[in-house]
């Protein structure tokens, strides 16, 4: 009898397990997804804006005051030079997304921070040649803004590239804690600046850093290419943006909110530098400490936002609101109410820190990855719009009215920015992804 051949085994066929397929720069290992900073092209973006938002701080700082010291401008002027500085926003910024849509976007934030510096550089010169006019220093402001414009709308829209959908959240959060450091040593160091060596040695600072910033983005490896399909008119491209936004009820309701803050944000904020150095009679370097503790405000806020959500819900932490404490703001004066409205702008500005983060995180999650430059684009678009709008107002409301009675009305459009959120679904939302 033959012995019948022994059978193998079945095999059966390895089991290969796939993720799914991911948008470009998103991580491929959870690691990566929690933390931006394994991510090298992240650093680098990170460490070019670190010398973006100082430039951008002192400047903030020593472009006023520079008119009012240099040129001896009047409040409305001072008004219409923080209008111009954010003009940009209103004449190109929506078809700026579409542009960004459809470049590559580390030559687009190259060139803008080649820009700033060049115009920067130009009023330092000029004043040294005593030639330095109150027309150029409009056209100065007005074209730097113009550059701000695809710096800004650039940067937000290459992070989901770089770090991925599901570190968004840390990466906004690490860019916003930037933003807050910035606004401290930066204007805290230009206040400091225009007081010991002059405005024009400030800005000077100002140019070196933009300069300093575009070398470092040469540094970004991963450069994505934009979409082969982006290639329809920029009017379709455009309203598609705009539908994307205002069609979205959260969106709406986060561009909605943002455009108070930033309104009531612009007619208070534009008038703290006639405040301090023409009303009270205190020294530039108290200004830039004032504007520091705001940056402490977005500090704190930022920092704190994630594990905020985290415990009371995601729509609950965008709607929870300390802005009320604007309204204190307004009595800033000698001794004690100089302390108060500190305290006052403190908080104030960390509220707008924490929403910096999480309504940022979710508008970016919201939006494809075609979309993200228009998405940008139009919400910088209403927001800066609405700083133009506040800056020109403050200017001619206090030359109408009263310094005080401008400062009041930013104050009680600031502390009612929460009110769009309350009425959307937004409060319903446990997480930035439901």
């Amino acid at each position: 009898m033959t012995a019948s051949p022994r059978r193998r085994p079945e095999r059966r066929p390895r089991t290969v397990r796939t993720t799914p397929e991911h948008s470009p720069g998103t991580p491929a290992t959870p690691s990566a997804a929690r933390s931006p900073w394994r991510n090298q092209d992240f650093r680098t973006l990170f460490g070019a804006a670190t010398l973006n938002q100082l430039g951008t701080n002192t400047g903030y700082v020593a472009v006023p005051l520079l008119a009012l010291t240099a040129l001896d401008a009047g409040p409305a002027q001072v008004g219409v030079l923080a209008a111009l500085s954010t003009l940009a926003f209103l004449l190109i910024g929506l078809p700026a997304g579409a542009w960004v849509d459809r470049l590559r976007t580390r030559g687009v934030l190259i060139t803008a921070d080649l820009a700033r510096a060049a115009l920067f550089a130009s009023l330092p010169l000029a004043w040294w040649l005593d030639a330095l006019t109150l027309g150029q220093l409009y056209a100065v402001v007005l074209l730097a803004g113009c550059a701000t414009v695809f710096s800004d709308v650039g940067s937000q829209s290459v992070l989901p590239q770089l770090v991925g959908r599901e570190g968004l959240i840390r990466a906004n959060t690490a860019m916003v804690t930037l933003m807050a450091a910035a606004n401290i040593a930066g204007r805290g160091a230009g206040g400091a600046l225009v007081a010991a060596l002059t405005a024009p040695v400030a800005l000077a600072c100002s140019a070196a850093a933009y300069l300093a910033s575009a070398v470092r983005l040469t540094g970004i490896r991963a450069a994505p290419a934009p979409p082969a399909t982006v290639r329809s008119p920029l009017t379709t491209q455009i309203r598609e943006g705009l539908q994307h936004v205002l069609g979205h009820p959260e969106l709406r309701a986060l561009a909605v909110a943002a455009t108070l803050n930033n309104l009531g944000g612009a007619v208070l904020g534009t008038m703290l530098p006639v405040l301090f150095v023409r009303e009270l009679d205190l020294s530039p370097a108290s200004l830039g400490l004032f504007w520091a503790t705001g940056g402490a405000g977005l500090l704190l806020g930022a920092r704190l936002a994630r594990p905020f959500a985290a415990r009371v819900g995601y729509g609950r932490a965008l709607l929870l609101t300390l802005t009320p404490a604007a309204l204190l703001v307004p009595l800033l004066d000698h001794g004690p109410w100089l302390w108060l409205a500190g305290g006052a702008w403190l908080l104030t500005m960390m509220k707008i820190g924490s929403d910096n983060v999480l309504a940022v995180s979710l508008r970016q999650h919201l939006t494809p990855d075609p979309l993200m430059g228009r998405m940008n684009a139009t919400f910088r678009f209403t927001l800066t719009g609405a700083v133009a709008l506040g800056s020109a107002t403050s200017g001619l409301l206090t030359e109408l009215t009263t310094l005080h009675t401008t400062l009041w009305t930013g104050a009680a459009v600031l502390s009612l920015s929460w009110t769009p959120v309350a009425f959307s679904p937004l409060p319903r939302r446990r997480g930035v992804t439901g």
